[in-house]
């Protein structure tokens, strides 16, 4: 079975600093914004991309959340409103080996003015606080050379499970499985809602021995 985290409306994540939506059709510019900087796409395809292929990235978001129930969200700075970045889960159906599969692959960009603040930690702890509840295990690829990508991956609990080339460039593939009591209560319950309606700490865990920051989810 392939894993959703809801097939129902497309959640709004907020958290101290950040409000992380679903992209809409009004977000094209910033997003061409974003994609158009160097800094960003030095490891995500290695040049900046064109106006044609930034809206093809958002059909493919806005396909992802109908057809799988999860996808990219668009984070906003909660004090300006201001575009920060990308963060969210996808499956492009790699070529890839070893195969990703069904995994749900985490992926992030953020704009340079706001690294080195702790927000793309606080960004993807919030959408996987959220997947924890129903997916068991995501991935995600990494450039060798991306040094700050791989200790954001390290600090987020994720570990190297294999090398790889993609599309000739090398590539490092990391896992994080959720924590064991809910892979446990996904087992057993195939069906049912995927989300809490009031928090994205998963249930059973305590905000004392969790490094997901608080966070908030609203439903459109």
């Amino acid at each position: 079975m392939r894993p959703s985290v809801s097939k129902l409306l497309q959640p709004i994540l907020i958290t101290d600093r950040l409000v992380l939506r679903a992209h809409t059709a009004a977000d094209f510019a910033a997003c061409c914004t974003l994609w158009a900087d160097p800094d960003v796409t030095r490891y995500i395809g290695g040049r900046p991309s064109t106006p044609e292929e930034v809206w093809s990235r958002i059909l493919r978001y806005a396909g992802h959340w109908q057809l799988l129930g999860y996808g990219y969200f668009l984070a906003t700075d909660r004090a300006t409103g201001g575009i920060v970045g990308e963060f969210g889960l996808a499956d492009f159906h790699r070529d890839i080996e070893p195969s990703l599969g069904a995994t749900p692959e985490a992926g992030w960009a953020m704009l340079p003015q706001f690294q080195g603040r702790g927000l793309a930690r606080e960004a993807l702890g919030a959408v996987l606080g959220l997947a924890d509840q129903s997916m068991p295990r995501t991935v995600c690829l990494i450039d060798p050379d991306n040094a700050p990508s791989l200790r954001l991956a390290a600090r987020l609990g994720y570990t190297e499970y294999a090398r790889t080339t993609y599309k000739e460039h090398a590539s490092i593939l990391f896992e994080r499985p959720s924590p064991p009591p809910l892979r446990e209560r996904s087992a057993r319950r195939v069906r049912g809602p995927c989300y809490s309606r009031s928090s994205a700490i998963p249930a059973g865990t305590s905000r004392s021995n969790t490094s997901t920051p608080s966070t908030t989810v609203n439903r459109p």
